[in-house]
């Protein structure tokens, strides 16, 4: 028998952190089994409300639960993640269950093997309770609205109306909602950090090549990286801990293993962080400016030395651009060519992958050489600081019923560090966190945390010593905190 039930109530649990759930399931005060089939059954029901589900596993959780609990009855600790659920967005392959892309012509698509992050999340005794609903082709060739998903428009949690964020809207959304504790997302120029920003989570992109690729989808092999969105940005480090790692099936490894060891990172003092005063305060829509102007006074707080930074002069959003959709061409080229692409779900996303066919060789090439430029002028740039802080997202997400509001917003001229950065961390392979720093007519804005390469214990560590600070990540959808 357990020593103790556990004392927290459904909506506590919901939202409880990697740590407190390990804690009670070696308290014994819930066991595996019941902890998997309370989220497994949250994912069921309350999933398609936000067009995140795209495939429950619950019936092999449960068996995987029995045999973590076996083990947790004999005190065999394997690590903070042993007894967790989790879920994936579904370009993760996972043995013998379809893996659809998010795409009509892939919704039967079939893979024998588990993706390596998939793999190692298991082999830490994660319990994988569900693939997510993701943007058809994680948004190759660009998307005109919400509904370009297999499941429809990913809808936020603390307002339905609004857009999750693409393309790893059902991982925001599941993890949002508190439908499970952390969710496997991807990013490729912000398909991390839109999600987990607008969905008032945490969210981690860590350095290109750091963890396995193998078994994900890929929509461009020289920007592609696999992350986690998650209740903390402890629990992310916690994640990518296990998470991370050499692996020869993916030729883009950067052969490197993390560990996560915060204890070494704690003291601020020393940092040096860019930063731009004009990004908080004139770039944001105006409503959000003194939410933002808040989130900034916290970091200052923190004792770092902050130093007024701009961003090297470079075309960013186009250079990514050429770079994505050519390298989705030749990785796509089948589907286009076959004329299936035709049977994806937005319009738009089919002319740009058509588009993408015309790019040359030349343009290309060019491309990848300013992109060597680019990670040169950032190698400088970090030379003189340890990281970077801006906004995550400048207003409100999209509504996620009506096409995408595609009129240029009006900017300052001048320009700080926000404008272009997660497209030029992306270009850098740079690792990067969003932390949810603030609320503004009911709905989460998330603040950019951007390291050097393989700084992730860094940058993890800025963004636990803002949360001890504020509890913006403690808030619950229809529950904010004032």
């Amino acid at each position: 028998m357990r020593k103790h039930k556990i004392n927290l109530d459904e909506s506590t649990l919901a939202f409880a952190t990697i740590s407190e759930l390990s804690d009670a399931l070696r308290k014994r005060e819930i066991s595996c089994v019941e902890l998997t089939k309370f989220f497994g059954e949250r994912l069921e029901s309350q999933g398609p409300e936000y067009n995140a589900l795209a495939l429950s596993l619950l019936k092999d959780a449960k068996k995987a639960a029995k045999d973590v609990d076996w083990e947790l009855k004999r005190e065999r600790f394997r690590g903070p993640l042993q007894g967790i659920p989790f879920a994936v967005k579904d370009l993760l392959s996972v043995a013998d269950y379809p893996t659809t892309w998010g795409a009509k012509p892939f919704a039967d698509q079939v893979f024998d093997f588990d993706a390596t992050a998939v793999r190692k999340l298991k082999s830490a005794k994660g319990i994988l309770i569900g693939k997510l609903a993701m943007v058809e082709l994680a948004g190759g060739g660009s998307y005109t609205s919400a509904s370009a998903s297999l499941q429809g428009p990913g809808r936020n949690p603390w307002n339905k109306q609004y857009w999750s964020g693409g393309s790893s809207s059902g991982s925001g959304a599941a993890v949002g909602a508190g439908l499970v504790p952390y969710a496997l997302g991807s990013e490729t120029s912000g398909s991390i950090l839109t999600p987990a920003c607008y969905c008032g989570v945490s969210g981690l992109r860590p350095t290109y090549g750091l963890v396995s690729r193998h078994g994900a989808m890929a929509l461009s092999w020289t920007l592609d990286k696999i992350g986690v969105l998650a209740r903390s940005a402890e629990d992310c480090g916690l994640v990518l801990h296990e998470m991370a790692g050499s692996d020869d099936e993916d030729p883009g490894s950067a052969q490197k293993s993390f560990y996560y060891s915060p204890q070494y990172y704690s003291n601020l003092n020393d940092l040096k962080i860019g930063y731009a005063e004009i990004d908080f305060a004139e770039w944001p829509v105006e409503s959000l400016r003194p939410a933002f102007a808040q989130a900034l006074t916290v970091v200052k707080s923190l004792g770092p030395q902050m130093v007024e930074t701009k961003l090297p002069d470079f075309a960013y959003g186009p250079i990514i651009t050429c770079i994505i959709d050519s390298e989705a061409a030749s990785v796509f080229e089948t589907l286009i060519r076959s004329g299936r692409v035709d049977q994806l779900a937005d319009l738009g996303q089919i002319d740009g992958l058509k588009a993408s066919m015309n790019y040359s060789a030349v343009d290309y090439l060019k491309s990848m050489r300013v992109r060597t430029q680019i990670q040169a002028a950032f190698r400088q740039l970090f030379a003189g600081v340890d990281l970077l802080v801006a906004p995550t997202k400048l207003d409100f997400p999209d509504k996620a019923d009506v096409p995408f509001d595609d009129t240029p917003p009006k900017r300052p001229e001048t320009k700080g560090v926000v404008a272009g950065l997660v497209q030029a961390s992306n270009l850098c392979g740079l690792p990067a966190l969003t932390v949810p720093c603030g609320f503004v007519n009911g709905l989460p804005i998330g603040l950019q945390i951007v390291g050097r390469p393989f700084s992730e214990n860094r940058v993890l560590a800025l963004g636990v010593e803002f949360q001890k600070r504020t509890n913006f990540h403690k808030q619950q959808p229809g529950k904010i905190a004032t």
